[in-house]
């Protein structure tokens, strides 16, 4: 079997359970050593007080086919940080792939609230979490990184630029979040380009991750049953789906093509022909667009 990332290593920041797990256990099976990170270990959950550990996405990433080393860390600490890349410069010489999924706020914001009436600690706090956590990663991993020339960064958000810039997205803090992650792979892209990197913004499309499949009352193996109280929801995808994207890229020769560009899982399936795990593709920001949002009946044909 092909293991294109063979000798590369990676950095999932934010790897316990959702797309940072997807794309940790993608590039495991892909090859790549891949370091996966998070707050919550099999002794110590985090304030989100769910199952899923790093221990058990760094076990999935070994068996894809990887090497899955988990290392317990709070990125807003910078010395933990500097820590962690430490011991990555001293195990493995380099870092071929950063990839900033930080989130941790899913507990924290209130839909549809005016920023007045927003709980101002907890909307502080999100942008903590959701942005200084990235910009801490990526001071301390990026010279590693870009000892050698081929580095990827990809920074994780919810939405492309495009569907962002014209829709509000939940509220003022959620919005301004997932604007600044986008954002940050512009400026990254021009600050590591021209030093033989590149950087990009990557979003998934409606991710089936286990806080969704809670959510809706479902299972991966019966998320279908959720479409008779939410039918847009067939549009959903596995959050293996966007690590193939993050695999896609890693592998890609010409990525610096990407550089600074807010991409989406979908779009790239089209570009690489990877398919989610059932073999489909589903498109889910150009569905929101030409169906959910413009009001017209669930129907995901020619969207996945």
């Amino acid at each position: 079997m092909s293991a294109p990332l063979e000798g590369k290593v990676a950095l999932v920041a934010g790897a316990t359970r959702g797309a940072g797990r997807g794309m940790a256990v993608e590039l495991g099976a892909a090859g790549a050593t891949v370091y996966v990170t998070g707050r919550t270990t099999r002794a110590r959950r985090s304030e989100y007080d769910r199952p899923e550990t790093i221990e058990d996405t760094a076990d999935l990433v070994t068996e894809a086919g990887g090497q899955g080393i988990a290392v317990p860390a709070d990125h807003l600490d910078p010395v933990q940080v500097r820590t962690l890349v430490d011991r990555i410069a001293d195990e493995q010489g380099r870092l071929d792939v950063l990839v900033n999924d930080i989130w941790g706020g899913e507990n924290l914001f209130e839909w549809e609230t005016p920023l007045w009436e927003h709980d101002l600690d907890n909307g502080l706090r999100l942008l903590r979490l959701a942005v200084e956590t990235h910009a801490i990663t990526s001071h301390h991993a990026l010279p590693l990184l870009l000892r050698r020339p081929g580095g990827l960064v990809v920074e994780v958000t919810d939405g492309t630029s495009d569907y962002n810039g014209d829709h509000y997205r939940v509220n003022f803090f959620y919005d301004l979040a997932k604007a600044s992650v986008l954002r940050m792979a512009f400026a990254l892209g021009h600050e590591i380009g021209p030093r033989g990197a590149t950087a990009v913004a990557l979003t998934p499309g409606w991710l089936r991750s286990e806080i969704m499949l809670d959510a809706f009352g479902v299972r991966e193996d019966n998320w279908r049953d959720a479409l008779e109280r939410v039918p847009h929801f067939a549009i959903s995808e596995t959050p293996r789906y966007v690590g193939r994207a993050v695999a896609a890229l890693a592998a890609d020769p010409d990525v610096a093509r990407w550089n600074g560009r807010s991409l989406s899982s979908g779009g790239l399936a089209q570009e690489y022909g990877f398919t989610d795990l059932d073999g489909s593709r589903p498109d889910a920001w150009r569905y929101l667009v030409e169906v959910q949002d413009a009001g017209k009946p669930a129907d995901t044909t020619g969207y996945r």
